[in-house]
């Protein structure tokens, strides 16, 4: 049985307005024309798709994952029209929206991307500060793809327990303002790329002023020394058998220690790093670890003291809740990334962030939702 496109509601309705309005305020033509010039992809002459419409078709697609791309680019024209009062522009189908989204290939929505999206939060914001510090996550996560012979080829597969699983995937990896769910600084790669290998790519995102907190499976010498030389300060776990000696006792229980990059450097005590170690145990948690084990930048116990880095390291989580809602709540439940080509795949993935970030910060700034100085969590 052949396969009913999925469409909207009959008519445009007023929250399309409202969306595209949202994506229309954050990404303003100007700044799209901008980055459009800046990679080579201005249209240089009239085409039914030129290529900013297609910098916002491409974000909108991000809005209407449960719908066929034709009935996209219809709700993005209707709300074109309605915003700016622009002329008509032909609803192509499929193959010419195929055709579009390819001459503008992935860049603009990249540079667009790393122009723009950085994070918001105020001085009010709850939750996106400890004391003068910025709070900030580093984490990763993966996305299935369209099942095609180049994307698997671009992405790879996941292992399963029975040969592969059904759809290729890709990894990302990016850092996250906890106060407001931004995803910034974001890098993708293979399925196969290591989270540890994209992070180098993610960690000059940081800045002076900012507190990073990391998983320890992120924790290694030389990702550590490139988050310090941002001029940012680090708070990350580390694994149980890192060898860290007791060189100076802190009066609030934490110690200082040198990390090494290598064992002939421990031994000839070359290229050592300081590092302040907390160690803690959670009394009365079900399924707690015997030890909890976290190292930071932060060498003076009265700027932070040991108690305070504890509580705070578990504010990591904020990032899965917003993986969380770049994957299931705005992307949706088992839905999968529906470009065909690698190319396009690369240009979806940053429309779904810019998505991601219009919303948040409509969010954040719309008190009609969230008292002034409420924290964002678990509002999306």
């Amino acid at each position: 049985m052949a396969r009913v496109p999925a469409g909207l509601p009959a008519g445009v309705r007023v929250t399309d307005h409202i969306s595209l309005g949202v994506i229309a305020k954050t990404f303003p033509s100007d700044r799209v024309q901008q980055v459009l010039a800046e990679t080579g992809k201005a249209s240089e002459r009239e085409r039914d798709l030129p290529a900013q419409v297609m910098v916002y078709y491409a974000i909108a697609m991000a809005l209407y994952m449960g719908s066929s791309t034709r009935e996209v680019l219809r709700c993005l024209l209707e709300g074109l029209r309605w915003l700016w009062g622009t002329e008509a522009v032909k609803v192509a189908g499929k193959s010419g929206i195929s055709q579009a989204r390819s001459r503008l290939g992935e860049m603009p929505l990249r540079r667009l991307y790393e122009q723009v999206v950085q994070p918001v939060a105020t001085r009010a914001t709850k939750g996106a500060w400890y004391r003068g510090w910025r709070l900030v996550s580093l984490d990763g996560s993966s996305l299935d793809v369209a099942d095609t012979a180049k994307n698997g080829t671009a992405f790879g597969y996941p292992g399963a327990s029975l040969g592969e699983s059904a759809f290729p995937k890709l990894r990302f990896v990016a850092l996250v303002e906890n106060g407001t769910h931004v995803l910034f600084g974001a890098k993708l790669g293979r399925y196969a790329d290591s989270e540890t290998t994209l992070a180098h790519d993610v960690v000059p995102a940081l800045r002076v002023g900012m507190l990073c907190l990391a998983d320890r499976y992120f924790f290694g010498h030389a990702l550590w020394q490139a988050g310090v030389a941002t001029g940012a300060d680090l708070l990350w776990r580390v694994k149980g058998n890192l060898r860290l000696p007791r060189v100076t006792v802190l009066a609030d229980g934490s110690y200082l220690s040198m990390v090494y990059p290598s064992e002939k450097d421990r031994r000839h005590a070359t290229n050592g790093v300081q590092v302040r170690v907390v160690e803690y145990r959670l009394q009365g948690v079900a399924d707690a670890e015997p030890l909890y084990r976290l190292v930071t930048t932060i060498l003076d116990p009265a700027l932070a003291p040991a108690k305070d880095l504890a509580a705070l390291y578990h504010e990591r989580w904020e990032i899965e809740g917003a993986l969380a809602e770049l994957k299931t709540q705005l992307r949706g439940a088992q839905v999968v990334l529906r470009s065909k080509t690698p190319d396009l795949v690369r240009q979806e993935f940053w429309g779904l962030l810019l998505a991601h970030f219009a919303v948040r910060g409509l969010m954040c700034s719309a008190t009609i939702w969230v008292k002034a100085g409420d924290d964002q969590d678990a509002r999306f």
